[in-house]
Parts: structure tokens; C-alpha cells; sequence
């Protein structure tokens, strides 16, 4: 069974209590339709869990698959400079057909981001952080995406609400 390396830490992007008794951590691709669909799921998972789930997103983002994942990735990272991680998070799974740079840059507008901080992005501001977290997903065991941990632990199971579900309480449990 693979471990998560490195631990959650304070530079990672966290919604919920840093104390929650379970945290899920996704290493996605804002490009990947199956981590888009991931992205519903976790939605669910969260709304039932409540304050006893943490989730975790790390960027892993499969260029050679998908032309936009980096770039989205780099807009998040922006996005994030400003308080806004998990706004661009959900405009970029709930648009996921949309990402080229022209509707990223209308993103960026919708969340009032400068325009050149998507410039400085684009530009390789971010790469450093996002490659942090794509080689901690290597390090980690991940070979595409979504990937998800469960307390620090791969989780195997389906991807479907019901049993990401099962095992997020089985791990709260413990």
C-alpha cells in the first residue's frame, strides 16, 4: 500500500478543519474528465462528511494527455495568490471543455484576478509549486489521475460517492 509523501502540510491547498479525524487528498488534472467527475464526487462526499473531512488537492496534471492542464494549473496557482485556490478549482472542473487560455483569461476576469498576475503564470510563476506536488505524487505511488489518499494511506476503491464514502467513515473509525 502506498503512502502519501510528503505529509499534508500548511502550503497545501486544504478546505475543512486541519483537526478533521479524515483527510482526502486528490492528486488531480484540472483537464482530466475523470477526475472532473471526481470533482462531483468529492463535492458530495464533503456535503455528507461535514466537519469531519479535510480534503487536500495537489496539482498532477498530465500534459502529455491534456494541452490545457498546465496552464490551468498555473491559473489556479494564481488564483491562489490572491485567496481564490478554490474558486478557480471548481470554475475549472465546471468548465472543463473550456480551457484554453482565452476562457482561462475570462476566469481569471469572472474571479477579478490583474491580468498580469495570469501572465506571471502563464510565464512559469508557479511551475516550482506545481511540480512540488507532481513529484511528491511520483514519490507518493501516483500514476494518473484522480489519485486519492485516505489519511495518508492510496485509497483502491471505486470512484463513486457511496464508496469513497464507506471508506472515508471506516477511516473516521479508526
Amino acid at each position: 500500500m502506498s503512502k502519501l509523501t510528503p505529509s499534508v502540510g500548511p502550503l497545501d491547498h486544504s478546505q475543512g478543519a486541519i483537526d478533521a479525524p479524515v483527510t482526502l487528498v486528490e492528486y488531480g488534472d484540472f483537464e482530466c474528465p475523470y477526475c472532473g467527475a471526481m470533482h462531483a464526487v468529492i463535492t458530495a462526499v464533503q456535503r455528507v462528511m461535514g466537519e469531519k473531512l479535510r480534503f487536500v488537492f495537489r496539482h498532477f496534471p498530465l500534459t502529455e494527455l491534456h494541452a490545457h492542464a498546465l496552464h490551468a494549473a498555473e491559473f489556479s496557482e494564481a488564483a491562489a495568490a490572491a485567496g481564490k485556490f478554490w474558486d478557480a478549482h471548481n470554475i475549472l472542473y465546471e468548465n472543463q471543455r473550456s480551457l484554453e487560455d482565452q476562457s482561462i483569461a475570462r476566469y481569471a476576469a469572472e474571479l477579478s484576478l490583474p491580468a498580469d498576475s495570469l501572465t506571471a503564470a502563464f510565464g512559469g510563476r508557479y511551475d516550482e509549486r506545481i511540480q512540488s506536488d507532481f513529484a511528491s505524487g511520483i514519490r507518493s505511488g501516483v500514476h494518473g489521475t484522480p489519485t486519492l489518499f485516505i489519511n495518508g494511506h492510496l485509497y483502491g476503491g471505486e470512484h463513486d460517492a457511496q464508496s469513497l464514502l464507506e471508506a472515508l467513515r471506516e477511516a473516521a473509525k479508526r
